[in-house]
């Protein structure tokens, strides 16, 4: 067969090529909408990241200036170990309690669906509402916690004005509406097959062991897409912590106490839209992208071993 009866059999017939228009045609909605709002901004925030683009006036190239800046920029090391806080050991915390709720969650008990309706609910609250609803819970002098625990004689500290304990405060509160990932780690248990739990039973192996032995491994992959997608929330957390800053006075209070609570996520919003230093806050977000990315090609790299893959 030579070449010019290749071709012919590779040429699409009419039928095929008024499918493909069609489905095209059925997927340009999606392909704007890609192109639009998400490749344009994209390329356009990499343009601007090596620009002095002060709002209103004009961008202007300025190469890597922006990036240079921000060794001399007092504040990016703080929003990198205070969002480095969150990831490091909030993370973790979420996990493990997770966990432990999608385990008691999956016992057979009376009333089942509506303990897992009760754990679920805190999900459903608007972040607003859980910002403010935190922050009275844990208000120094009228909240909850610190009077129940003058109860014990005990005195409670001042969580989310304190530079110590802001961000425990934080930890705390994103802990209760895990409701996500306790989901997550209840479907993954429900897939968990039955045959191995009863074999390890014949072999006299305890509750921890089979914990321990086929449990861990066989959700290991929920736990690694977990790890990665929270690295990611806590590298752009922003809404609570805004909303925080606003009750405490505004603006000017962002960050506060002692910019314990100035997390990268609010600083970009920072220079963009309160500073309106768009060059800069571009270079920032692109930094952000590239240590989201680092970290999650990190979990992945170093997570193969521990991590299982039913092979089919």
């Amino acid at each position: 067969m030579n070449a010019s009866e290749i071709v012919k059999k590779r040429r699409w017939s009419p039928l095929a090529k008024r499918e493909f228009i069609a489905g095209l045609l059925f997927g340009l909605p999606w392909i704007i909408g890609v192109l639009a709002f998400q490749a344009y901004p994209m390329l356009a925030s990499l343009y601007y990241s090596f620009t002095r683009y002060d709002i209103p006036k004009a961008p202007v190239w300025i190469g890597v200036q922006n990036f240079t800046d921000m060794f001399k920029d007092r504040f990016f090391p703080i929003t990198l170990v205070n969002s480095g806080y969150i990831a490091i050991i909030g993370i973790p915390i979420q996990l493990v309690f997770s966990l432990i709720c999608a385990l008691l969650l999956n016992l057979k008990v009376k009333g089942q669906a509506i303990w897992r309706t009760i754990y679920i609910l805190p999900v459903l609250m608007p972040e607003v509402v859980l910002a403010i609803l935190w922050n009275w819970i844990l208000n120094p002098n009228l909240g909850i916690v610190n009077n129940m625990l003058k109860v014990f004689g005990i005195k409670g500290p001042l969580w989310f004005t304190s530079p110590e304990w802001s961000k425990p405060s934080i930890i705390l509160m994103q802990t209760w509406a895990v409701g996500i990932m306790i989901v997550l780690y209840l479907a993954a248990l429900q897939g968990v097959p039955k045959e191995y739990y009863e074999s390890a039973e014949i072999d006299g192996a305890g509750r921890w062991q089979k914990f321990w032995s086929i449990t861990l491994p066989l959700i290991s992959p929920v736990t690694i897409f977990q790890l990665i997608t929270s690295i990611s929330w806590a590298l752009q957390y922003f809404s609570q912590v805004y909303i925080l800053g606003i009750m405490a006075g505004g603006t000017g209070s962002m960050g506060a106490p002692r910019n314990s609570l100035l997390f990268y996520g609010l600083y970009l919003y920072l220079q963009a839209f309160v500073y309106l230093k768009m060059g800069y806050a571009s270079a920032l977000a692109w930094v952000l992208f590239f240590i989201s990315a680092l970290s999650s090609w990190l979990v992945l790299r170093f997570s193969n071993r521990y991590t299982y893959y039913e092979v089919t």
